[in-house]
Order: C-alpha cells, then structure tokens, then sequence
C-alpha cells in the first residue's frame, strides 16, 4: 500500500497550513452559496417578468436568501464537510499548542502534556 495518499482520498499534505486550507475551503463554500442566491434571484426576476409581475430586486433576493439556506445545505454538502474537517483540524491544532504552551509555563518539557 502506498503512503503517498490516504485510503479517503485526502490531500497528501494533511497538515501543511491548515488555517489557509480552511479559509480557502470556507471562501469556496461561501462563493458557492452566493452564486446561488444570485441565480435564484435572476430566476424569480426573469419568472416575474414573464408573468408580468412588478418584483423589486431587493424583494427577489430576500426570497432568494430564504430559499438558498436550505437548498444550499443539500447542494454543497461536500463543501460544507470539508470546512467541517477543516475546522475541526485547526481547532485540535489550537488544543494541541495551548496544552503545551501550558505545560512549559508549568515547567514541563511539553511532551507528556496531552491527558
């Protein structure tokens, strides 16, 4: 078996900078969702004029966002799960450091400070 990629298909640098992965993960998601909102306010802005409705356009986008939170979870599931993993890897990073950071203000060499 080869260690160059992990079994799930992960990246083969899990750990290289995982703050920029998460924000560029999260602008991705972010991006997506607001293009989704866009076309759905283009759809009921192009959809109002063919039933020759009047809709303002701040009016379409309001519906537009309401419709895009859910539709947007089931949509951009993946996305959404690799902001989730990214998170959860700088948060236990973050735990990681603080424990240490801990253990040498208590005078310990930092190695036996995970409980």
């Amino acid at each position: 078996m080869s260690d160059s990629t992990s079994p799930d298909g992960a990246s083969s640098q899990p750990t290289a900078r995982p703050g920029r992965r998460l924000a560029v993960n999260l602008a991705v998601y972010t991006l997506a969702r607001l293009a989704l909102v866009a076309v759905i306010t283009a759809v009921i802005v192009v959809v109002a004029g063919l039933v020759s409705v009047d809709i303002p356009l701040v009016v379409a986008a309001l519906f537009a966002l309401i419709i895009a939170m859910p539709l947007s979870l089931t949509l951009f599931k993946k996305l959404r799960a690799k902001v989730n993993e990214d998170i959860a890897v700088v948060d236990e990073k973050r735990r990681k450091d603080k424990a240490q950071l801990r253990a040498r203000l208590r005078g310990e060499d930092g190695h036996g400070a995970a409980k």
